[in-house]
């Protein structure tokens, strides 16, 4: 599939500001393709480090491909991209908004978990690229199914470090699946501290993606939308240790951007390590397929001071 990318230099607007809180802009992309279904990206992952990567659109579509990098490393396109969609256990493809909504990937060797909102579930699926096929089975997500909202379900499935107290449990948070005291809920799948807990929502910011860091902490891709101010995205830092049954996660605010800087829908986000031991911060948006938003990749490296 061809995908033609325009170069973002400049993620504030009319400045060459690179440093935007602990963040530093690195590069990004604005991307278009011929192709009708290319677009409504919702989650991925790298499944080698700001390279390979592997993604869900949430009108039922697998997405795959390479970031392309120039001399000094910076962003300037995609490459080997190709999309599919999911199938049930017959092998076809329903395409149903319903049943397809895919809103949340993780990934480890060959497994891939999958979150899906409207019909809720965490489905687990053996990768093979182009030839995906139907899930292998699904995980309990421990939050009572009558707490989930229509369209506010799991939008982020991620690994915790698997040296870290999780012990390498996946996790889900909900977009804006909330309880009496209106955080959404989110649970810790497996392992050690196994349970139902909560995260704080705040400023009217749903979250859309979530992805953990190296020391363990849950950095939260959020955003929010108003008629009057347009569409904002903001990454928040939410503690490790504040990630236990029956607790209520909360963390520092890094950066919030609103349409003075290149944004659109954000909605998935993955971190990884560059070879320099930099921590790196992979966001992109869903185009919605509207003729007014676009598909955007951003990249940043995280500055630990």
């Amino acid at each position: 599939m061809v995908v033609n990318s325009t170069p973002i230099r400049h993620f504030a607007i009319g400045s060459h500001e690179t440093r935007f809180g602990p963040l530093e802009f690195v590069g990004g992309l604005s991307m278009t393709s011929p192709v009708s279904h290319f677009g409504a990206f919702s989650s991925f992952r790298f499944s080698q480090p700001g390279a390979d990567f592997i993604g869900v659109a949430d009108t039922g579509f697998w997405f795959f491909g390479r970031v392309m990098r120039d001399m000094t490393g910076t962003p300037v396109g995609f490459a080997n991209f190709s999309m599919q969609p999911m199938v049930d256990g017959n092998g076809q493809s329903t395409r149903e908004k319903w049943t397809t909504d895919a809103e949340g990937i993780a990934l480890k060797g060959d497994l891939a978990t999958v979150s899906f909102e409207r019909e809720h579930r965490v489905a687990e699926f053996h990768i093979e690229r182009d030839a995906m096929g139907a899930a292998i089975g699904e995980l309990d997500f421990l939050v009572p199914r009558h707490e989930l909202r229509n369209n506010r379900g799991f939008e982020t499935v991620a690994y915790a470090p698997d040296d870290g107290p999780l012990g390498g449990a996946r996790v889900v948070v909900s977009e804006r699946s909330i309880d009496v005291n209106g955080n959404c809920f989110a649970a810790v799948l497996e392992g050690p501290l196994k349970g139902v807990f909560a995260v704080t929502r705040s400023d009217g910011f749903d979250i859309t993606d979530g992805a953990f860091l190296p020391d363990g902490d849950l950095l939260l891709l959020e955003r929010r939308f108003t008629l009057a101010d347009g569409v904002a995205m903001r990454l928040r830092r939410i503690a490790g240790d504040s990630i236990v049954p029956g607790g209520l996660a909360d963390g520092p605010v890094l950066f919030t951007a609103d349409m003075n800087y290149q944004i659109d829908n954000m909605e998935a986000l993955d971190v990884w390590t560059r070879i320099d031991g930099a921590t790196m911060v992979s966001i992109m948006s869903d185009d919605n397929h509207s003729l007014l938003q676009r598909n955007l990749y951003l990249e940043f490296r995280l500055v630990e001071e």
